[in-house]
């Protein structure tokens, strides 16, 4: 397994449980909630880089709802 870094993250009492809410409903923890955040993140950015659209669809076709302003 790679070394592991120790980080110390300051976040409001608001993000911290929106943090736990996410964590107990995906069965994860705080830890794993945020490296699925990054993971995210770095596919976002890498669309935006590609002129693509980021959102969220329930058809292949179809577009629902674009994140605007998110990077």
């Amino acid at each position: 397994m790679a070394e592991k870094v120790r980080l110390n993250l300051l976040v409001s009492p608001e993000l911290n449980d929106r943090l736990d809410t996410i964590a107990a409903s995906a069965g994860a923890t705080k830890t794993d909630v945020i490296r699925q955040a990054i993971a995210l993140m770095e596919v976002a950015h890498q669309a935006k880089r590609e002129s693509k659209h980021i959102g969220i669809a329930s058809d292949r076709n179809k577009l629902e709802t674009e994140f605007v302003g998110l990077l």
